[in-house]
C-alpha cells in the first residue's frame, strides 16, 4: 500500500461490546471511527476510548451518513437484515461470524448480493489469517505429507455462554472457526456429514458436538468441540492431527505450535505476534476498501460453504 496516496476510510463500528472494542483497536490508527450501538452511553465511550469522530443514534442514521464501510459487531440475529441494508446503500460490510443465523438467511444474503453492483462484503472469521494455518497449508501443498487423508481437530474446554450468545449453539458460535479451518484444509465441500451432539436434549442449544465430513477424494474431516468438558488448560496444549499418506503433521489446536512432519522432534513456532490471525484479517478488508476491484480471501461463498456444514450437521439431531 503506497503510505503517500493512503486515505483513511471512515468506517462505522456497530456494537460496543467486547468484539467490537476488538475490531476498533485494531482499526484505532488505521481508520477514522464512528459508534453506534443499542446503548448510546456505550457509543460515547467507545468514541472517547478509540479516538473516533462522532456516534450515530441507530442504524437509520449510519445508512444515510457517508462512512464507506460498517463492522457489524452486533448479535446474530441483526446480521442478515444489516448486511442486507448496508449493502443496498453502497456501504462496504465487515460482519462478525456467524454471518447469519439460518440457511433462509444465507438465500437472502446471495439474493441482495445479486442486486447490488461490485459489492463488499466479508466476514470476519480471523482463522482464515492465522500463521499456523498459512504454515500448515505449505506443508501440505509442498507435499511433506503425500496425499492428505484425514484432518482431526479437537478443542474442549468450558465455557459460560452468556448474554445473546446463550440462545445459539456452541457449534455455530464457536466451532465454526474450526470448521472453516478444516475446510480451508481441504478447500472443497464434503459430499456427505455427521453430527452428533453429546448431552443435548432439544430444550436448550448444543454445547457439545462431533461432525464427520467425507470429501470427495475419500478424505475425512473430524471436529470435536465442546463448552462443557473441563480442562486443566482451559483448551490450551490440546493437539489436532493431519493424516497424509507419507506422514503427518501435529499442531496445537488454537495454532501456538506445529510439529514439522520429519523425523524427530521438530517444533514451528508460528509466532505470537498475530497468533489469531485478526491483524491480517483487518489488513484485507483494508486493502478491499482501497481497491473495490478485489474481494477479500473470507468473503461470502467460504461463509456460505461453512455455515451450511453447520445447519447439516443440526439437522442430523433432528
Amino acid at each position: 500500500m503506497d503510505h503517500l496516496t493512503y486515505k483513511k476510510p471512515r468506517i462505522c463500528i456497530l456494537g460496543c461490546g467486547n468484539i467490537g472494542a476488538l475490531h476498533a483497536k485494531n482499526l484505532q490508527w488505521r481508520a477514522t471511527l464512528y459508534f453506534c450501538s443499542r446503548s448510546r452511553v456505550s457509543a460515547y465511550k467507545f468514541n472517547l476510548k478509540f479516538k473516533g469522530e462522532g456516534i450515530f443514534d441507530d442504524l437509520n442514521a449510519v445508512l444515510e451518513s457517508d462512512v464507506d464501510a460498517v463492522v457489524i459487531a452486533s448479535p446474530p440475529e441483526h446480521h442478515k437484515d444489516q448486511i442486507i441494508a448496508l449493502l443496498e446503500v453502497g456501504k462496504a460490510v465487515l460482519v462478525e461470524k456467524p454471518m447469519c443465523i439460518s440457511p433462509e438467511e444465507i438465500v437472502e444474503i446471495e439474493t441482495a448480493l445479486e442486486r447490488v453492483e461490485t459489492p463488499l462484503l466479508m466476514i470476519a472469521e480471523n482463522y482464515y489469517y492465522k500463521p499456523s494455518l498459512s504454515y500448515i497449508k505449505h506443508m501440505v501443498t509442498q507435499g511433506d505429507i503425500g496425499e492428505m487423508r484425514s484432518v482431526s481437530v479437537k478443542k474442549l474446554t468450558t465455557q459460560q455462554a452468556q448474554g445473546w450468545k446463550n440462545a445459539y449453539g456452541a457449534l455455530l458460535e464457536g466451532g465454526i472457526h474450526f470448521i472453516a479451518l478444516i475446510s480451508d484444509l481441504f478447500d472443497a465441500v464434503p459430499e456427505q456429514i455427521e453430527a452428533i451432539f453429546p448431552g443435548y436434549s432439544g430444550s436448550t442449544p448444543e454445547r457439545e458436538s462431533v461432525v464427520r465430513m467425507v470429501y470427495p477424494t475419500g478424505a475425512i474431516g473430524e471436529l470435536h468441540y465442546s463448552w462443557q468438558t473441563p480442562s486443566l488448560t482451559k483448551g490450551v496444549f490440546q493437539h489436532s492431527y493431519i493424516e497424509g499418506t507419507r506422514g503427518r503433521i501435529v499442531f496445537e489446536s488454537n495454532g501456538i505450535y506445529i510439529r514439522k512432519p520429519q523425523k524427530g522432534f521438530r517444533i514451528l513456532w508460528p509466532g505470537l505476534k498475530d497468533l489469531m490471525g485478526y491483524r491480517a484479517m483487518m489488513a484485507d478488508f483494508l486493502s478491499c476498501l482501497q481497491n473495490r476491484s478485489r474481494q477479500p480471501y473470507s468473503d461470502f461463498a467460504r461463509a456460505k460453504r461453512d455455515l451450511k456444514i453447520v445447519f447439516d450437521a443440526y439437522a442430523c439431531s433432528g
